[in-house]
């Protein structure tokens, strides 16, 4: 069954992993303790590794500004064509 996991509980399980890691333990032995594949592992290592919990939040914060701030320009985008439509027309 697929667990979707908020970042501060893959920071969490990569701040685990690290341990586990660092008791000698090798990646599949750790995969297996965390409840993750691989595969997982290695994804959110390349995209969480190295972030504090307050960073992730901080990340998904900038991600839901920068879809505002695209949604606001692709706005203004139509709003000019329509504006050099109606000025072509005179």
């Amino acid at each position: 069954m697929k667990k979707k996991f908020s970042g501060t509980e893959i920071v969490g399980k990569l701040r685990e992993a690290d341990v586990l890691i660092g008791q000698g333990k090798d990646v599949p032995e750790v995969c297996r303790e965390i409840g993750v594949s691989s595969q997982t592992y290695y994804r959110w290592r390349n995209k969480y590794g190295g972030m504090s919990p307050d960073m992730v939040k901080q990340l998904k914060e900038l991600q839901k500004e920068n879809t505002r701030l695209r949604r606001v320009v692709a706005d203004q985008a139509v709003d000019i064509a329509i504006l050099k439509e109606v000025a072509r027309g005179n």
